[in-house]
Formats: C-alpha cells, sequence, structure tokens
C-alpha cells in the first residue's frame, strides 16, 4: 500500500495488486462527501422523516465513508446502523496514518478509532447513536437478515474488479435493499443502468464528483 494526496489535500491508498486508488485522486474527501453524504444520505433524509437509517457499504476500506456519515449525523438525533462488506480489511495502523482525522470532528475520529477492531467481529456501538459493523467477507458471500434504507457501492472500478459490476453482483446487492432504499455510486455507463433497471430501481443521472460528469443514484420501486 501506497499514500497518495489528493487533489483535496486528503490522502487516499493505492492499491498495488488491485492496480488503483481507493479514492478519487481529485479529492478522496470532496468524492465522500459529495457523492455518498450529499447525494446519498442527505437526499435520503430529505426524502423521508426517519429517524432510524440503515446503511450498507460495498467496499468500506478506509472507512471514509462512515467517519463522514457520521460526522454528518452527529448532533441530529438520528440512529445510524452501518454496515461494512470488506474483503481485504485494513490494519487500525494504516487507518490511523491516513489522516482522516484532519476531515471529522477530533470525538468522532476517536470513537471510529477505538472502535475499528471491535467492529471488524462483531456489531460496535461508535457513539450513542450509530452502530457499525465490518463484514471481513466478499461481495457474493455477504448474508443479512437486515435490508437497508441506503447503499453506498464503493468498489473499484469495473476495468480493475468487473466482478463487483457484474449483474450478479448488482442483483445480490438488491436484494438487501427495502423499498424505497437508494443505491448510489460515483459510477455511470450503460451496462450498469440497464442492471438496475432491470432489478426494479428508477434511475437518476446526478452530477458526478470533481474528475466525473456524472453518476448515479437509484431508488428501489
Amino acid at each position: 500500500m501506497e499514500f497518495v494526496t489528493t487533489g483535496d489535500g486528503s490522502k487516499t491508498l493505492f492499491n498495488e495488486q488491485i492496480g488503483e486508488c481507493y479514492h478519487s485522486k481529485h479529492g478522496a474527501v470532496q468524492e465522500s462527501k459529495h457523492v455518498f453524504i450529499q447525494t446519498g444520505l442527505d437526499y435520503y433524509l430529505q426524502k423521508h422523516s426517519f429517524k432510524d437509517i440503515a446503511i450498507l457499504e460495498v467496499g468500506f476500506g478506509t472507512g471514509l465513508n462512515f467517519t463522514q456519515t457520521l460526522d454528518y449525523t452527529s448532533g441530529k438525533e438520528i440512529s445510524v446502523d452501518y454496515v461494512g462488506i470488506e474483503g481485504y480489511p485494513l490494519s487500525l495502523e494504516v487507518i490511523q496514518q491516513i489522516g482522516y482525522d484532519a476531515f471529522v470532528s477530533e470525538e468522532n475520529w476517536n470513537n471510529y478509532i477505538s472502535g475499528y477492531k471491535q467492529a471488524l467481529n462483531e456489531t460496535t456501538q461508535i457513539d450513542s447513536n450509530t452502530k457499525l459493523y465490518i463484514d471481513h467477507t466478499l461481495l457474493m458471500n455477504f448474508s443479512s437478515d437486515k435490508t437497508f434504507d441506503l447503499v453506498y457501492f464503493d468498489a473499484f472500478a469495473a476495468i480493475h474488479q468487473p466482478e463487483m459490476w457484474s449483474d450478479e453482483a448488482l442483483a445480490h446487492v438488491a436484494k438487501f435493499v427495502k423499498p424505497g432504499g437508494v443505491f448510489v455510486t460515483y459510477a455511470i455507463t450503460g451496462n450498469l443502468k440497464r442492471s438496475m433497471k432491470a432489478l426494479g430501481f428508477t434511475i437518476e443521472k446526478a452530477p458526478g464528483a470533481p474528475g466525473k460528469r456524472e453518476m448515479l443514484r437509484a431508488t428501489k420501486v
């Protein structure tokens, strides 16, 4: 793993085995906020008056999207049940070095770091309103009796991990989405749109994060 400084000053990791960075080189934190927080979480909460939200992340990685979610929901009296799928969890030491503590509150960062290892084994209370579980498994082996309001689909790009974007993989994810639930990802392709429509989702093109013209938001009918 190699640390790479991105366009907004935040860091990401370059995975030599995959041949890609974990986040956008145009700005790791910037992309997380735009794609997953603004276009996903904020959009969902604006449309619904729920005080509880269940989030599934495909590709937990460094936990950047989780920490941004934690920071966004702090003080809003929203209960978050967050499940991340990660086939190859990073060590706590790597996560501590990546520097995302500069982009969230000190309390939220410390809570995340304190609970990270436990969350790899069991559902862990990160703060009074937020639970985290990181399932150390490959996507197609993921199983849960839960369904989710919101999916952050943050797998590596299809050119590097085509199996993550296959019809089979997307159908597997769709099983865990509640009716009315929202699926967001940084990418948008013809194949992705066709797959999600076939799975019973309505499709929206949303403005992309810097470096990408558009992204996908899909709602399960």
